[in-house]
């Protein structure tokens, strides 16, 4: 596991004044559970999930010893379709506790969200409720999962993103780590031929944000997505970088890589002009 060295976490009240400041609004009590009450039987049915995804699904993870075992962590993750979060939930080397849009707890399968604790989030506005689970996620020293295109592509380029990883980070001082995870989009296509699906998971560098909250600006946010977004996409391979493909042009003017880390330009793989994303 790469060692770096931690950001004092701020205390919670200052946290959650932060989060009031930036993203105004009637905050919830907190309903997700944590990491410690995860149960022998929680357990149990995770290593039988991945003995099952292992079936139709063939994983080569990268990274994963950048991972630090304990602490508040926001992983930074893609989002192509319902495999992205399956696959972090089961493979990360940490319990992860995610995000699902709130219509997903009147379905049939709203026992699954439940058991895997995860965050009801209402679409198209700033879920000032679900910000603040997430908040009491990382105040406890665990890991928030969190895509920030905010909805699956299927086709598996980056889309525009949301800001809503910016305003968490910046609130709770947590870590963000981007995590990359491509070649599911072909997963239905496989199963109908019985064929395996080749997953890749690459996990990069984590690094914070760093910027003065009470001068922050709206544009200065976006920038902030924007270089969050170009440590993601420079973990993926050049035809899945989507709306985040200029990396030419990405700066790192409000992230702090702290020791031991490094910045995940410098992991990208170089464009390959003739290289097509079908």
């Amino acid at each position: 596991m790469t060692d770096f060295s931690p950001i004092p976490f701020p205390r919670a009240s200052a946290a959650r004044r932060v989060l009031a400041r930036i993203a105004p609004g009637p905050a919830g009590p907190e309903k997700t559970p944590g990491a410690a009450s995860r149960t022998i039987f929680h357990r149990t049915v995770e290593e039988l999930a991945r003995w099952i995804i292992r079936v139709p699904v063939q994983l080569e993870a990268e990274g994963l010893e950048r991972i630090p075992r304990q602490g508040p962590l926001i992983l930074v993750i893609n989002h192509i379709n319902f495999l992205d979060p399956l696959l972090s939930y089961l493979f990360t080397p940490r319990y992860v506790v995610g995000f699902t849009k709130e219509e997903s707890f009147q379905e049939p399968l709203a026992p699954l969200f439940h058991f895997v604790g995860a965050i009801p989030v209402r679409r198209g506005t700033v879920d000032r409720v679900a910000l603040q689970e997430a908040l009491s996620v990382l105040e406890r020293g665990e890991a928030l999962l969190i895509s920030p295109e905010g909805t699956r592509s299927g086709h598996g380029r980056l889309q525009q993103a949301k800001t809503g990883v910016v305003l968490l980070a910046l609130a709770s001082g947590a870590p963000l780590l981007p995590m990359a995870i491509w070649g599911q989009e072909y997963f239905w296509q496989n199963l109908r031929r019985l064929r395996r699906t080749r997953v890749w998971m690459r996990v990069g560098y984590p690094f914070y944000l760093r910027a003065d909250t009470e001068r922050l600006s709206r544009r200065d946010r976006e920038t902030i997505l924007q270089e969050v977004m170009g440590q993601l996409s420079a973990l993926l391979p050049p035809p899945y970088r989507g709306v985040y493909a200029d990396l030419d042009r990405a700066t790192e003017h409000y992230l702090l890589f702290p020791p031991g880390s490094e910045s995940n330009l410098r992991l990208r793989e170089p464009q390959k002009p003739t290289e097509t994303h079908r």
